[in-house]
């Protein structure tokens, strides 16, 4: 029973936590495209977009990531068999991936905050799809567990990542056309 309330949890801030990583990207391709601005626009979006950004990441996204990772720690302690799974050790794999993820969105908004922009607004849209893809593959895993063949799941994901990219490649072309 207290298995499930922890489970309930650990996907309310899970989704929190990918709604605070997808929207700060956002964020970041505003904030960046702002730069291209004239005086005193440039100021004043850059100083909004700050505003947003340090809200969202110090409101929803960091606090999420630690009540995620705290219940997924121990929905493990409840039931520690999982961690015999072999599906379990791959998605571990991803969510580390998802940490790193956000450490490196972290060090984006402490770097803009400088005044340092140092990814276009493509790049930045593409580092966006990477939580897509993670997010896939980690909700897979959980979902599907040992009823997926590694094989179909990798190329599964890989062609996953394949179309998403060029879906950003697409849309880039159709922007630069406008």
């Amino acid at each position: 029973m207290v298995y499930q309330y922890i489970l309930a949890v650990h996907i309310i801030f899970v989704v929190c936590w990918f709604a605070g990583l997808f929207y700060i990207v956002r964020l970041f391709i505003y904030h960046t495209e702002a730069q291209d601005k004239p005086e005193p626009e440039r100021k004043i979006l850059s100083d909004q977009f700050g505003i947003m950004e340090r809200r969202l990441w110090n409101v929803i996204t960091v606090p999420s990531m630690f009540l995620a990772v705290a219940a997924g720690i121990a929905m493990l302690y409840l039931i520690p068999a999982w961690l015999r799974q072999p599906w379990l050790h791959i998605k571990l794999c991803f969510v580390a991936g998802l940490l790193i993820y956000h450490f490196i969105c972290q060090n984006k908004i402490k770097q803009m905050r400088s005044g340092l922009f140092t990814w276009t607004s493509t790049q930045l849209r593409i580092w966006n799809e990477v939580a897509t893809i993670l997010l896939f593959a980690i909700v897979f895993l959980a979902v599907v567990k040992t009823g997926i063949s590694w094989v179909y799941g990798s190329v599964g994901i890989v062609v996953f990542s394949v179309v998403v990219m060029s879906g950003v490649k697409i849309y880039k072309s159709y922007r630069t056309r406008k």
